[in-house]
């Protein structure tokens, strides 16, 4: 397998935000000890966006297509950069960082379906539920402008009545790197 990286240097991946009925997503705990983060993975070759997203979320929660209801997905490509130190400058191509696809996935199973031993190398060891904004503020500083606006976009279809007010915390810097204005954008997160 290799990864699917566009002209510019954006690997595509699909991105995971698994939410429960009760409005609290997923929130996977790195196996490597690097924090905590949603699912998400790359596109092989001859992939469709939806094939790897089913492929991700069997090998990272080992959950089936039966186990959830996908209920929306960004209409593009959310992009971000990697920063300089995670940048492997001397694969080819070189990957400069993520054009991602999100989607929303409502789990209709029980918990107990929720299984992180199927790969030889698992992504998570631990998990927990959050609250639908959290994971913007716990996932690693340079992917949580496209978590705000994956979950800002998402949102809308999660909740009829729109989503949860944001949190105190939420700051100007997230608010202004979700619109493209911040002055210093956040790097991105190593390739998976």
């Amino acid at each position: 397998m290799s990864d699917l990286i566009d002209a510019q240097g954006f690997r595509a991946n699909v991105g995971i935000v698994l939410i429960r009925d009760s409005g609290d997503v997923f929130l996977g705990g790195r196996s490597d000890g690097r924090g905590w983060q949603f699912p998400q993975g790359g596109l092989r070759r001859e992939e469709s966006a939806e094939e790897a997203l089913y492929r991700e979320l069997r090998e990272e929660v080992g959950l089936e297509p039966q186990d959830v209801e996908v209920l929306a997905s960004t209409r593009s490509w959310l992009r971000y950069r990697l920063p300089r130190r995670f940048v492997r400058r001397r694969s080819r191509p070189l990957c400069i960082g993520q054009k991602q696809r999100w989607f929303l996935l409502r789990m209709l199973g029980g918990e107990d379906r929720l299984r992180f031993d199927l790969t030889a190398q698992p992504e998570f060891d631990t998990w927990r539920w959050v609250d639908y904004w959290s994971p913007v503020r716990e996932v690693i500083y340079f992917k949580r402008s496209v978590y705000a606006r994956a979950l800002e976009e998402l949102g809308r279809q999660a909740f009829p009545d729109g989503p949860p007010p944001r949190p105190e915390w939420w700051s100007e810097a997230v608010r202004r790197a979700r619109t493209g204005r911040a002055a210093a954008r956040p790097a991105a997160a190593p390739a998976e």
